[in-house]
């Protein structure tokens, strides 16, 4: 997925009344080791104002809850905005196939998030489809640099 310069880039979103009805998310979470310092990054489109990017240091997690974490952000600013339908891309096959049932989640580690992200999904008309790393390079971009510059300061 190629963003342009004119993308806005929000580290910090801030919630918005305006009623959005339809964004698509690409979310991504990454770590320096597994478990390891992690970051997420995630890109949604379908904003009044263009696209929003959100890059964010989760601290010391691994890789499999640092993609629930990318996830439930997206589904929280999707939520946060009224919006009706979200569509998420995820290059994780695990988050993937348990958010649409294909697996059971019997981690006990991801259990609490997966709850919350079913949950938030519900909200929404929501779906989830997997797509390969290189077309989630904007989203692992941005989990990458918040990973990274947590970790060099």
């Amino acid at each position: 997925m190629k963003m342009s310069a004119s993308c806005k880039r929000d580290l910090t979103p801030t919630k918005r009344t305006e009623l959005m009805s339809e964004l698509v998310a690409y979310v991504d979470g990454g770590c320096l080791g597994n478990p390891g310092p992690s970051g997420i990054g995630v890109v949604i489109s379908g904003c009044e104002s263009g696209p929003v990017e959100i890059a964010k240091w989760i601290g010391h997690q691994d890789n499999n809850v640092a993609e629930y974490a990318a996830l439930m952000e997206a589904l929280q600013y999707a939520v946060s905005l009224k919006a009706r339908k979200l569509h998420v891309y995820s290059d994780s096959e695990v988050v993937v196939r348990q958010m649409t049932g294909e697996y059971t989640c019997r981690s006990a580690r991801l259990y609490s998030l997966h709850w919350t992200c079913r949950k938030l999904a519900r909200s929404l008309k929501f779906s989830i489809s997997h797509v390969p790393r290189e077309d989630n390079a904007e989203a692992n971009r941005l989990a990458q640099s918040a990973l990274r510059k947590s970790v060099r300061s």
